[in-house]
């Protein structure tokens, strides 16, 4: 019979922290320390300095009793007599319990009085009941208690105790002592493992050989009070690393939570631990580095929903700035810390990447695991194998894809335990929506074990999506900040209210007095709708253009009063040098004019260093008006008090009901603001379309797998071939059915089947080189394997556009016959994208300058691409041209100029405008470029014969992704570090990335111009993560070669 259940702790509410206070002394008993012992448990570490036996110093801290006040010493001699007077007991049979002695509970073991938490509560039983346990309650019982009993224990008296444990446990030991005993070993373990402690003393170094009858003869002799003192002398006297105590006990306390939640999360119980699931730190990081004191209920509600304890798929919406993103990292760090398990998050944009690699960072310096960016020409393929730490793999929707592809190839998908989506409507947006789709198909298809999270503030038809992803869902209309819609008509504000028969009702006139010359220049009535919030709070007016985002900034700031220039004015005197530093002595002139009254315009016609400034400039205060294209309101976080929108217009088409949501959803700034209005402009014309606009649901979410053809439905099915996915017809029709496409086919048209358009794009891939086999009309379901070639591998493999794999190929093969390597101008060429080609309008005379700036050798570039001299100069002088010259072959040839240019003179601002463009559409050409070289370097890797690109195109992807000196090279590999900053980090002395992960971020600030707090220990904390990674890859690399083959061969 095993011991009765004496104290149970109480469940604390989920989210919690559990408190853990000593109570005072209670009157009945527990059992045995060792027999108590928390699994997983790391606390007790050394005082930092010894001291002698009569020291009243306490060794371990704030252990400075057991029980109440009483002397440690004197109930231990107590506790001892109580033993021997106990051992003269008459023991019915092993494991029964004495009705006498039922207040100590276990007669045969020596027992110690231990304080009892203030959250445990105490059972007693009456004297004259039955007191009957079954061993399975007891068990469970005991595993409770392991929980609360034993926490404030010292390691001296553990590691005593369990030597008592051995001496009094020979034929007495029942299924639940062996329960608690097996825990007790484990923590105890622990404890000899742990460096901070005595490698010494003398309990440490005692031989285990000795038999039961001397080891009875020794408890004799050698009291426990003196052994204890022993012990703890020993203790004292060790040499100890010259590590913080508080630094000690914190880590214990989290490796120890992390091993608890860990293995309750496994165990799938409602009592998750004190932050759902996670060690208390990560609560502590949330309000250190968030501002995040608790969870909104909703996100409480979200986490503690039963399809996420039993790891189900889940699909959850909430409108913009709900909080979405931290319920999803939460579910995250679970993944990371409790089910040690790889993470991949895919996000649809590079900026909203570098911003979330930034910010997790900090967590993974903290918390132990790895960050690693997969954007633009950034991310290995397969990614490296950890052995120790996990990784949290970022990506935008393409190199997510790539991942996923190299993960299943190398037979590591089971290893990836979790995909996060964010903006999940993004499956019914062209190309990138056919690729995310592609992506999660592979992951349900292929590895049973991996969750799927996807959010979105968008969605509509949730069901076809729910099928696809088998997934369950959750949503809540949940704003912490109220928002206000409201439409402007003339002169007239109208609410937007949908139960009214029209949707709109009237709210009030605006008060603003007009000129008849300003009536002309604001017919729409901005600068009275701006100068309603501006300066004191934020306002973005999202217009159709780049142009017209340009021409709104400076009319406001034209016909604004000169007191507008009086706020904040120094940091925005400061603002404009910092970006004359960063134009190289220019600044735009449209900027150097908005400003000085705190506006400025955002789109994609900015470099990503003047985008970065302005968006810093705008979340400090500095500005408060930004005119922008629709592309921030999917980008990166910038709310504002009031959102304003210029007209019902995205470029030339009207306005959908996603894109509207999104834009307005940036009204209302949490914490900052008791409201978010957003005020639609719009014309007589146009008021029928509004109404419609405003009482539509949104849009539903289709597949795009046949509108993308070949970067859809024919990459799709190369890659099933090539990783092995569906190597059959029938294999091949039975995966495309679990796809969003499969699940929409009802949709399709009638005159072709699902099954059609299969055969039709295998038999492509089959006529293309990319896969070999037969499919015909008799043998559609027949058992013939396909595979895929060569070239069909490194297409799949270089996440190359199926419609250019094979004139790629063919560009390749001919580079070969006459590489011109005098410069990468040839190489250049052959990394410039197909696809920026078709927006390209040369200037001739520009062309024909750039060209007789080449050398003999680089002219000849020219020739053997297609391009003869006498053709740009006939073109330059306007004269006719008979002989037909591919132009997308001079196109790709004039923007490979201006990659040369960039690579020369690494200033976007001076190329820009040597070649007449803008200088966000240089920015843009350049970070395709480094994407597409990456690609072309891993499709060349994949064929044998192209063995001389892989070192050249190595290269070339590095200098293309950071376009700056070769110094600077190792500080912009930090997430968030562009030129202008890393230019500022080398001129400070941080030239290295030690330099950095080494750096003081107080020091940085003052340092560094223009740096917040908050910046300073992002970079400090990226530069870790980033040497981290490079660390680990190193050892782990030595250790792989020092690894000993098992198959060494032998002599008999």
């Amino acid at each position: 019979m095993a011991e009765p259940r004496l104290a149970v702790r109480r469940k604390s509410c989920p989210g919690s922290v559990r408190k853990r206070s000593r109570a005072p002394v209670q009157p009945s008993g527990v059992c045995s320390p060792v027999a108590r012992k928390r699994l997983g448990s790391t606390e007790g570490a050394p005082a930092e300095t010894s001291c002698g036996n009569d020291s009243e110093e306490d060794m371990f801290g704030d252990y400075d009793s057991l029980c109440g006040n009483d002397s440690l010493l004197a109930q231990v001699d107590d506790i001892e007599h109580k033993y021997l007077q106990d051992e003269k007991l008459a023991i019915k049979a092993p494991g029964e319990i004495i009705p006498g002695n039922l207040q100590t509970g276990l007669p045969q073991k020596k027992q110690v009085n231990f304080c009892i938490p203030e959250n445990t509560v105490v059972l007693k039983a009456d004297k004259q009941d039955a007191f009957q346990v079954s061993e399975t309650d007891a068990v469970d019982n005991n595993q409770e208690q392991t929980d609360s009993i034993l926490d404030e224990l010292p390691s001296s008296q553990l590691l005593y105790f369990e030597e008592m444990d051995e001496l009094s446990s020979a034929s007495r030991i029942s299924p639940a002592s062996e329960g608690r005993n097996k825990c007790v070993n484990s923590s105890l373990e622990k404890i000899r493992s742990t460096s901070s402690f005595c490698h010494d003393a003398e309990h440490g170094n005692r031989p285990n050989d000795s038999s039961s009858d001397s080891k009875s003869d020794l408890f004799k002799t050698e009291s426990l009070k003196d052994h204890l003192k022993s012990a703890m002398t020993g203790n004292a006297k060790a040499q100890t690393l010259q590590v913080s105590k508080t630094k000690q006990l914190q880590e214990a306390v989290l490796s120890e939570e992390i091993c608890v939640a860990r293995k309750t999360i496994e165990s799938s119980s409602v009592d998750i631990g004190p932050f759902y699931g996670l060690p208390s730190k990560v609560k502590d990081l949330f309000r250190q580095f968030r501002g995040i004191e608790m969870l909104y209920e909703w996100q409480h509600d979200c986490l503690m929903l039963e399809s996420l304890q039993q790891r189900r798929n889940l699909i959850y919406s909430l409108p913009t700035s709900g909080g979405k993103t931290l319920v999803a990292e939460i579910i995250i760090l679970q993944e990371l810390l409790c089910r040690q398990k790889d993470v991949l998050m895919i996000l649809p944009y590079v900026a909203i990447v570098q911003e979330k690699v930034r910010g997790l960072s900090s967590f993974g310096i903290e918390l132990g695991f790895l960050v690693e960016e997969y954007a633009g020409s950034k991310g290995r393929f397969p990614p490296i194998k950890r052995r120790i730490k996990k990784s949290l793999y970022i990506a935008t929707i393409e190199k997510g894809h790539a991942l996923v592809n190299s993960l299943i190839e190398t037979e590591r998908i089971d290893n990836l335990g979790l995909i996060v989506v964010d903006e999940l409507h993004m499956l019914g947006e062209g190309s990138r929506g056919a690729t995310l789709e592609m992506t999660l198909a592979k992951i349900l298809y292929a590895s049973k074990n991996t969750q799927i999270i996807g959010m979105s503030a968008t969605l509509n038809n949730v069901g076809d999506l729910q099928k696809f992803l088998q997934a369950e869902y959750y949503t809540n209309n949940f704003r912490p900040v109220e928002l206000k819609e409201y439409i402007k008509i003339r002169d007239t504000i109208y609410a937007v209210d949908s139960e009214t028969e029209n949707g709109f009702t009237f709210s009030r006139l605006l008060n603003f007095k007009y000129s008849s010359n300003l009536e002309k220049a604001d017919p729409d009535h901005i600068i009275a709708l701006v100068t309603e919030v501006i300066p004191k709070y934020s306002c973005l007016i999202f217009c159709p253009t780049k142009k017209n985002c340009e021409n709104v900034a400076s009319m406001v700031c034209k016909y604004l009063k000169k007191e507008f220039r009086a706020h904040r004015e120094k940091e925005k005197q400061d603002l404009i040098k910092n970006l004359k530093y960063i134009g190289n002595g220019s600044v735009c002139p449209v900027l150097k004019q908005t400003i000085p009254f705190g506006i400025a315009y955002h789109h994609s016609g900015l470099t990503n260093d003047e985008r970065k400034i302005i968006e810093e400039a705008y979340s400090a205060g500095v500005l408060c008006l930004l005119a922008c294209t629709a592309t921030l309101a999917a980008g990166v976080n910038l709310p504002a008090r009031r959102v304003i929108l210029r007209a019902p217009y995205v470029a030339n088409d009207f306005l959908r009901k996603s894109q509207y949501k999104q834009m307005i959803g940036r009204a209302g700034r949490a914490g900052i603001d008791s409201a978010g209005e957003s005020i639609l402009i719009v014309q007589e014309k146009d008021k029928h379309l509004v109404q419609d606009l405003i009482n539509s649901p949104l849009e539903n979410c289709y597949s795009n797998l046949l509108l993308e053809l070949t970067k859809g439905m024919q990459t799709l099915l190369l890659s099933l071939v090539g990783l092995k996915i569906a190597v059959t017809y029938e294999e091949v029709n039975n995966f495309m059915c679990s796809t969003l496409l499969g699940v929409q086919k009802q949709l399709l048209s009638k005159e072709r089947s699902l099954s059609e358009i299969i055969k039709d794009g295998l038999e492509k891939l089959i006529e293309k080189g990319l896969l070999k086999g037969r499919i015909s009309e008799k043998d559609n379901h027949s058992k013939c394997t396909l595979t895929v070639t060569p070239l069909g591998k490194a297409t799949y493999k270089g996440s190359i556009d199926l419609a250019y794999c094979n004139l790629l190929y063919r560009e390749l093969k001919k580079g070969l016959e006459g590489l011109i390597l005098e410069s990468n101008l040839h190489l250049l060429y052959l990394t410039t994208p197909y696809d920026t080609t078709s927006n390209c309008s040369p200037d001739w005379m520009i062309y024909l300058r750039q060209f007789n700036q080449l050398s003999g050798a680089e002219q000849k570039v020219a020739d053997i691409v297609g391009v003869p001299e006498s053709f740009i100069t006939k073109k330059a002088s306007g004269q006719a041209i008979r002989k037909n010259v591919d132009s997308a072959v001079v196109n790709r040839l004039y923007l490979s100029f201006v990659l040369y240019a960039l690579l020369k003179e690494t200033n976007i601002w001076s190329v820009s405008e040597k070649f007449n463009m803008s200088r966000g559409y240089v920015q843009n050409l350049l970070n395709s470029a480094a994407s597409f070289a990456s690609c072309v370097l891993r499709f060349c890797e994949e064929l044998e014969e192209f063995w001389v690109y892989k070192a050249l195109l190595t290269e070339l992807t590095k200098q293309l992704t950071y376009c700056v000196k070769t110094e600077l090279i190792p500080l912009m590999e930090v997430a968030g570090v562009l030129e202008a900053r890393a230019k500022q980090l080398y001129n400070a002395g941080y030239k290295t990335l030690a330099h950095l992960a080494n750096a003081d971020p107080e020091t940085l600030v003052k340092m560094i111009d223009h740096l917040s707090r908050r910046q300073a220990k992002q970079i400090v904390s990226s530069a870790k993560m980033l040497l981290s990674e490079k660390a680990e890859a190193l050892q782990e690399e030595v250790e792989e070669l020092l690894k000993v083959p098992t198959d060494i061969p032998e002599t008999y």
